[in-house]
């Protein structure tokens, strides 16, 4: 299996929320391949249960697994690693201090593995205190470039701007699409990301020149009755992600 994103014209990656294994199967289909399903670590009361569950998961997606931390919770981050280690997805998410272990366990460069950066409310600039410690004091704020060359000293591969809230941070998203697409890095925006504000975020990444796009869009398209990510609307954002690239 491979550990590599499937990408949209070798750009565009989604990455939406699984809630079952029928779910991400039905998901990955509707994205026609080319997505991440996140599964939640968070969600499992130990590693093996998560790694006999996210099994299933790889068989029905062609490995396009997406190992998540759970709302961002930086507690998460050891587990992630762990479960990575042995499962080899194609996608981990983690926090900003939790990038190296990963990739040291992981063992190999495929596999993305972005490190979450915060928005400070001042575009150029980024808090990397995002891991388990690091998140209970004052924030770490340093330039978009330098958080980029750290996650690289680590072996990360993406830069993970949560929260976005939306159109909120615009302007500092921005900077971070040009900082992102000027030092080789691959981007992924996330946190308020809905079908009416998607194709404008992605097109500024798009537009920036950004090597590799990973867009998360998860609660705005999961029904809210059954907990699943609505296919339909997966098709939409397949849609939206064609448009951006003409």
């Amino acid at each position: 299996m491979s550990r590599i994103p499937n990408y949209l014209e070798d750009r565009i990656c989604l990455n939406v929320l699984a809630n079952s294994v029928e779910n991400a199967k039905e998901c990955y289909e509707a994205a026609e391949g080319h997505v991440v399903l996140g599964v939640l670590s968070k969600n499992y009361a130990t590693d093996e249960a998560a790694i006999e569950d996210m099994k299933r998961y790889q068989v029905a997606t062609n490995n396009a697994l997406s190992v998540g931390l759970g709302a961002g919770d930086p507690n998460q981050s050891q587990m992630v690693s762990r479960l990575s280690q042995v499962l080899q997805p194609q996608h981990v998410n983690q926090v900003f201090t939790g990038v190296g272990t990963s990739r040291a366990l992981l063992g190999q460069n495929e596999t993305v593995i972005n490190g979450l950066v915060s928005p400070t409310g001042t575009p150029g600039m980024v808090n990397i205190a995002t891991g388990p410690l690091s998140s209970q004091v004052a924030p770490g704020v340093v330039p978009i470039e330098t958080a980029i060359a750290l996650l690289k000293d680590m072996g990360g591969s993406s830069i993970k701007f949560f929260n976005m809230k939306g159109l909120a941070h615009l302007e500092e998203y921005k900077v971070v699409a040009e900082a992102c697409a000027a030092n080789d890095f691959y981007l992924e925006p996330t946190g308020g990301i809905d079908l009416d504000n998607f194709a404008e975020i992605l097109q500024i990444a798009v537009d920036a020149g950004v090597k590799k796009i990973i867009p998360h869009v998860y609660s705005s398209i999961i029904d809210k009755t059954t907990g699943d990510t609505k296919v339909a609307d997966v098709k939409t954002l397949l849609t939206l992600m064609k448009a951006s690239l003409k």
